[in-house]
């Protein structure tokens, strides 16, 4: 290898991680696929979405979301903490900056796990992340997870398939799709997502 190209080698070294955004309609299975794909993938961080709704049985603080009460939410908004937020189904969701830039500082690749206005939000902020939209097999799939949950009422339901189906008409804004059935093989495409990305020209020219 040239000196140039070592050169050049060792500049692309400190530019710091790539950020990759996974988001989909409620239901299609993005925690699950998450689970798996970081066990394949332990070389890339989840920086965790700070939500205000109570946690759902076996969810721990830190792990899938960080839980906070409306009030401290706002204050975070007010103090600009947010990267993104949304107010989803009724609760607020948002990704605090400080945590993807410190993590990216430091040449780690970076996965964000938000709505898909927020990676909206995200790919104006980073026109160079990657953002996957998960998508089900099916619309009578997307219900049935939906009810297998067994946390929203049918009125909730209804809504968050009519939400889906608007969601749905907008994967044009996304780099790359995944139909979630199995959850082992969706997170083995994100994962070879993940090095398509890394292999890029344009990341290393």
């Amino acid at each position: 290898m040239s000196d140039l190209a070592v050169s050049r080698w060792h500049e692309y070294q400190r530019r710091g991680g790539l950020l990759f955004v996974l988001s989909g309609p409620s239901g299609v299975g993005k925690d699950s696929l998450l689970k798996e794909f970081l066990r394949i993938a332990p070389n890339v961080r989840r920086v965790v979405t700070t939500t205000s709704r109570p946690p759902r049985n076996n969810e721990c603080d830190g792990v899938d979301y960080w839980f906070v009460g409306v009030g401290d939410f706002r204050r975070m908004v007010e103090e600009g903490e947010f990267l993104e937020y949304a107010q989803v189904h009724g609760n607020l969701y948002g990704v605090r900056r400080k945590h993807v830039e410190e993590a990216l500082e430091v040449g780690c690749d970076v996965i964000l796990r938000i709505d898909v206005q927020g990676a909206a939000t995200v790919k104006r902020w980073r026109p160079d992340a990657a953002v996957v939209f998960l998508i089900p097999p099916s619309m009578d799939e997307l219900e049935r997870r939906l009810r297998e949950r067994g946390t929203e009422s049918d009125e909730d339901i209804t809504k968050r398939l009519l939400d889906a189906r608007g969601e749905l008409e907008r994967i044009g804004e996304f780099d790359y799709v995944i139909v979630h059935d199995v959850v082992e093989e969706a997170a083995r495409k994100l994962a070879a997502i993940v090095t398509a990305e890394r292999c890029k020209i344009e990341r290393r020219a």
